[in-house]
């Protein structure tokens, strides 16, 4: 029996297009939902094998033999919420150094959008100097979003930098604020002082707050892994950090996912975009935006491609939180700094990243 044809009209036919679009948009709005709603809980999931989430299990070993030629303490890989593999002393907590200053990034967020911060205050209007010789003037003038990106013009002696840091430090009144990008732990301190004064609380009580209960970190305790670092060079004191790479990879994933946990939105998802991206150019060529390293003009750490929109938290001698919205993936790399001895370059995490890529072909 011949088939019958079927005729549309043309309001009919747009109608059916529509709801086939509309319906195509809901599939994937309900993926991605699906997707974002992969959170750990008490405890991490993982994947059954790394298979099952398109990985290589051969090419995750391989990694790991890699990584073992390396002072590398710690690695935490996450996918889609999930772990797809881990080595080393996940669990323990580490010193994190600089990575404590994408942590307090991501606690400036909440407050700039209460209106207690606002990025457009000057140290002068917020009544932040130093010990003699004291801001200048012009100084003075510097906001707390050109801190944000360290490109305050203040070089006064700061704490708890290295001795590079402070051999790289340009001279007092070289650069207006603003006009000059060079990684400052002058700005960096300061803006401790200047969340504690604004949002009325410290950075680490702040943290447990705001970060350690709602994502259920699970080794970090306040009293043990925090403490001050004060000094005779500056009145604004350091807030080092200790933490577990699998409490890091809850920071991480609450990144890649916009700063959302689950139901809640705890970071600004425009504060989460806003801060990530770059701002100026690093030695290396990458982009620094508001205390993380971003991955800009193809370029981010040696010997690996990652798009660019990348960004990390890195700390001295190798500590890494890489986090790749663009693939929901999170790579959490630490070295045992407790000991004297022993660091992973830029270029060496590099390398590792790239093993670590390989078993993941993503075409």
């Amino acid at each position: 029996m011949p088939s019958k044809s079927i005729f549309l009209s043309p309001v009919a036919t747009l109608g059916l297009l529509v709801m086939v679009v509309l319906g195509q948009a809901n599939a994937a709005d309900r993926f991605k939902h699906l997707q974002a709603e992969i959170f750990p809980g008490t405890e991490w999931a993982r994947w059954p094998t790394p298979e099952a989430a398109g990985w290589s299990s051969p090419e995750l070993k391989a990694a790991q033999e890699h990584a073992a030629m390396l002072k590398t303490s710690a690695v935490v890989i996450v996918q889609s919420g999930r772990i797809v593999d881990e080595w080393g002393e996940t669990r323990r907590p580490f010193k994190c150094h600089s990575m404590r200053k994408s942590i307090l990034s991501a606690l400036y967020g909440p407050h700039v959008a209460s209106g207690k911060i606002r990025r457009t205050s000057t140290l002068g209007e917020l009544g932040i100097d130093d010990n003699a010789p004291s801001l200048s003037a012009t100084e003075k003038q510097a906001t707390v979003v050109d801190l944000l990106k360290a490109r305050s013009g203040v070089y006064h002696p700061a704490l708890y930098e290295t001795k590079g840091m402070a051999a790289k430090r340009p001279r007092r009144g070289s650069h207006p604020p603003g006009t000059f990008w060079y990684y400052n732990n002058w700005d960096f301190n300061a803006l401790g002082t200047i969340f504690k004064n604004q949002a009325g609380r410290g950075v680490y009580r702040e943290f447990e707050s705001r970060l350690v209960k709602p994502l259920g970190m699970q080794d970090f305790v306040r009293e043990k892994h925090t403490g001050y670092v004060t000094g005779a060079d500056s009145i604004h004191a350091a807030y080092p950090f200790q933490l577990s790479a699998r409490d890091l990879a809850r920071f991480g994933l609450l990144f890649a996912r916009g700063g959302r946990w689950g139901e809640h939105q705890i970071i600004p998802h425009d504060w989460v975009d806003e801060s990530t991206r770059p701002y100026s150019t690093t030695e290396r060529g990458g982009g620094y935006g508001y205390m993380w390293w971003v991955a800009a003009n193809g370029k981010f750490y040696p010997s690996v491609t990652l798009p660019d929109g990348a960004f990390s938290a890195s700390g001295y001698r190798g500590h890494k939180v890489l986090v790749v919205p663009q693939w929901d993936l999170v790579i959490v790399h630490r070295v045992n700094t407790f000991e004297k001895q022993g660091s992973v370059s830029s270029a060496g995490f590099g390398r590792l990243v790239s093993h670590i890529l390989a078993a993941w072909p993503r075409s």
